[in-house]
């Protein structure tokens, strides 16, 4: 899985999404193609995360895979 910047440049690549013992969600990958990082999300962040979105986001986010991405629109020239 590939994460993307605003400019479509790839940011992060992860390889591996898994739990581990204490109950966090560890993330394996390389920052910017070169950099390996492991990063992890514990149940309280994980909560605090929710409390970010709104109904629509959370209604994305449950169809978002049966989505494809579209084009990133052409701003105006000025």
């Amino acid at each position: 899985m590939k994460i993307l910047d605003n400019t479509g440049k790839e940011l992060m690549s992860v390889a591996k999404i898994e739990a581990d013992e204490r109950n966090f969600l560890v993330i394996r990958g390389k920052i910017f193609g070169a950099m390996p990082m492991t990063a992890k999300l514990s149940p309280e962040e994980a909560r605090a995360a929710f409390k970010l979105l709104d109904a629509k986001t959370i209604w994305f986010l449950v169809t978002m895979l049966f989505r494809t991405s579209r084009p990133a629109r052409k701003r105006d020239a000025r």
